[in-house]
C-alpha cells in the first residue's frame, strides 16, 4: 500500500529517512478511496477493525466490511441531505459508528468534527455556532442527549439529530433502524480536491477557548508516518492507541497511519479507565503495538506485572505530554519495551519523534520528521544553538508540509499570530542536545522567570516525578516581590502517601528536587491536592492554578 505514497518505503538510519522521504501525491487524494477501498480490494478478508467493550462483547470488521458499511452510511447521510462541504459533529465516544461515521462523511466530501462526550450545553452551542454545524451525530446516552437537546434553541444551523442509541428522543434519526433503507451508494462525480476541508478539531483549550482547527485532505497522508513508521506496524500488528475519539490523538493512534500499515486497529470501549483493564485486554487479544499518553503509564507501572502475560507487546510509544524519564526506566525494567516519544500538536501530524532506528534518550521527544522543516528560535527570531531554549517552530515554504493545518477557522488574525513570515509558531518550549535530540521545556506562556533565570515547569515535574510518593503535579509560577516568580508545585500524592502530608514531606520534596535538577529550580511552595485542574482532553490547565493563586 504504502508504495503507492512513497518513493522509499523502508529507512534503516536518521540519514537515510531525512535525504530519502518524499511522498507521492495524488490529484484528489482520498483516504477512504485510495487506502481503504484500495485495501478492500486486494485484501477483503484481512481483519482491519477489532472492536470490543467492558461487557465483552465484540465486532470484528474485515476490510471488505468496513467498505460496505461505510459505503451504506455515506449513502444514508446523503438521503438525510448531508453532502460536500458540510459541517457535521461527531459525538460518539468509542462507540464503532464513530469509524465509519468518519469513513462515510470522507466519501461524501463532507466535513468531520470529532468532539468529546463531556461537552456541556455551552460547548455545544459555541462549537455549532463557531462552525455552523449542519448535523450531529452522537451516542443515545442521558448525558449527552440531555446536552445537545439543551442547546437546540441557540443552534439555528443545526438541521439534522442523529443518534446511534440506545436512546433515541423525538426529533432525532434512529441510525440502526433508518440506516437499512438507504439506497446502494454512489460515489459523487467530484468528492474533494487535496485542499478542501476534510477534519476539524476544536483544542483542547488550555489556556483560553478552544480554536478551530482546519485540516485539509492531505492531513490523513501525513499520519503515513506516525503508523507505519512511528508505531512501527505491519500488516501483522495489532495496535491499541488509548484515546477518547473526541481528540486528535484518535486519528493518531486509530485510523489514519494504522491502515496505511494494514494493521488491525483495536478499540476497547471502557466507561472507566483502570489499568488492570487495559493490561488484560493487551493480554486477552495479543496486542502488538501500544500508545498511550505518559499518565497511562504511570498508572500501568503501579500494577502487579507478574500477574499478567503481556508476551505479544512488542512495541511501546506516547505522546500527549512530556514524558517523565523515571516512567520510561520504570516501564523498560518492567517489560524490557523502550518507549518510543513523539510530539505534536492538534495543528500538526508528529513533527517530533523516536522512529525505530533512533535510539531513545529517556525524556526527549526525539528528533524532527522529516516532512516537517524543524527548528528553535530565540525570541528574535533568530535559531538557538545547541543547548539554548527557545520555541519550536516550522519553516514553512512555498509548499505547506503534508499534515500541517490549513488555518484556523473563521479566523483569520489567529491564523496569523500562530503562522507569519514562513514560519508556523508551536507555542511550546524546546531545546536541543548535541546529537540532535530535542528536549521539551513547556508551554512559552507556562516559562517560570525567577531570580533572572528561566525555569521550564516540566525539568521541575520530572525531578518531582522521581520521588515515590508524587503521582501527578504541576509547576506553576507564583508572583514574589524579590524573585519576580517563585517555582510552586501543586501534588498529588499516591494513596500510601497521604496521610503524610505536611511540613517534613514539603521538606523532603524540596531537598529531592535540589538533589535531582539545579538546586535554583526547587519549588519554594508545595500544596498538596486530591486533583489536578485539567482539560476535558485530560491535559492539565496551569493557567487554572495560576488565576486561583493570583487570587489568593
Amino acid at each position: 500500500m504504502i508504495e503507492r505514497f512513497l518513493k522509499q518505503t523502508s529507512f534503516t538510519s536518521v540519514e537515510d529517512y531525512k535525504k530519502n522521504l518524499h511522498f507521492i501525491i495524488p490529484e484528489n487524494f482520498n483516504f477512504s478511496y485510495d487506502v481503504m477501498d484500495a485495501w478492500a480490494e486486494e485484501k477483503p478478508d484481512k481483519l482491519a477493525l477489532l472492536w470490543t467493550n467492558d461487557e465483552g462483547e465484540e465486532r470484528r470488521a474485515t476490510f471488505k466490511d468496513l467498505k460496505e458499511q461505510t459505503d451504506q452510511a455515506a449513502s444514508y447521510f446523503q438521503t438525510l441531505g448531508i453532502g460536500h462541504g458540510d459541517m457535521v459533529m461527531l459525538i460518539l465516544k468509542r462507540n464503532y459508528e464513530w469509524w465509519t461515521s468518519m469513513l462515510a462523511l470522507h466519501k461524501i466530501g463532507a466535513v468531520a468534527i470529532p468532539a468529546t462526550h463531556m461537552l456541556t450545553k455551552h460547548d455545544i452551542i459555541y462549537r455549532n455556532t463557531r462552525a455552523t454545524v449542519k448535523a450531529i451525530i452522537c451516542v443515545g446516552e442521558e448525558y449527552v442527549l440531555s446536552q445537545i437537546q439543551e442547546a437546540m434553541s441557540e443552534s439555528p444551523s443545526v438541521e439534522i439529530y442523529i443518534s446511534v442509541g440506545p436512546n433515541v428522543p423525538a426529533g432525532f434519526h434512529d441510525w440502526h433502524k433508518e440506516i437499512t433503507d438507504a439506497p446502494k451508494f454512489v460515489r459523487p462525480e467530484h468528492v474533494n480536491s487535496n485542499s478542501d476541508t476534510m477534519l476539524m478539531y476544536f483544542t483542547s483549550g488550555t489556556s483560553g477557548e478552544p480554536k478551530m482547527v482546519a485540516h485539509d485532505y492531505l492531513y490523513a497522508m501525513g499520519h503515513l508516518t506516525t503508523g507505519v513508521f512511528w508505531h512501527n506496524l505491519s500488516e501483522d500488528s495489532i495496535h491499541l492507541t488509548v484515546a477518547d475519539t473526541g481528540w486528535g490523538k484518535a486519528v493518531w493512534g486509530k485510523l489514519y497511519g494504522q491502515w496505511f500499515a494494514g494493521a488491525v486497529v483495536f478499540v476497547f470501549d471502557h466507561e472507566k479507565f483502570t489499568a488492570d483493564k487495559i493490561l488484560r485486554q493487551i493480554e486477552k487479544y495479543h496486542i502488538t503495538s501500544f500508545c498511550a499518553p505518559p499518565t497511562i503509564y504511570r498508572f500501568i507501572i503501579r500494577e502487579d506485572f507478574s500477574q499478567y502475560d503481556l508476551s505479544s507487546l512488542k512495541y511501546c510509544t506516547t505522546a500527549g505530554e512530556a514524558l517523565n524519564p523515571a516512567v520510561y526506566e520504570k516501564f523498560f525494567a518492567l517489560t524490557g519495551i523502550r518507549l518510543k516519544e513523539g510530539f505534536g500538536q492538534t495543528e500538526t501530524t508528529m513533527t517530533l519523534g523516536t522512529m525505530p532506528w533512533v535510539t531513545p534518550k529517556p525524556g526527549s521527544m526525539g528528533m524532527p520528521n522529516p516532512q516537517y522543516d524543524i527548528d528553535i528560535l530565540k525570541p528574535d527570531g533568530t535559531p538557538c544553538e545547541d543547548g539554548e531554549k527557545g520555541e519550536i517552530v516550522v519553516r514553512v515554504g512555498d509548499d505547506k508540509p503534508i499534515g500541517l493545518f490549513k488555518e484556523y477557522y473563521c479566523d483569520k488574525e489567529l491564523t496569523h499570530q500562530a503562522w507569519h513570515d514562513g514560519i508556523y509558531h508551536t507555542g511550546d518550549m524546546a531545546w536541543r542536545d548535541e546529537d540532535g535530540y530535542y528536549w521539551f521545556e513547556g508551554r512559552i506562556d507556562d516559562v517560570i522567570k525567577s531570580s533572572g533565570y528561566r525555569i521550564g515547569p516540566f525539568e521541575v515535574e520530572s525531578a518531582l516525578m522521581t520521588h515515590p510518593a508524587v503521582v501527578e503535579c504541576a509547576i506553576t509560577g507564583v508572583p514574589d516581590d524579590i524573585r519576580g516568580m517563585v517555582v510552586k508545585a501543586t501534588v498529588v500524592l499516591g494513596k500510601e502517601w497521604k496521610d503524610k502530608a505536611g511540613d517534613a514531606l514539603i521538606k523532603e520534596l524540596q531537598n529531592h528536587v535540589k538533589h535531582e535538577t539545579a538546586p535554583y529550580k526547587y519549588p519554594r511552595i508545595i500544596e498538596f491536592v486530591d486533583e489536578l485542574p485539567k482539560t476535558i482532553s485530560g491535559k492539565i490547565r496551569r493557567v487554572e492554578i495560576r488565576q486561583k493563586d493570583n487570587q489568593k
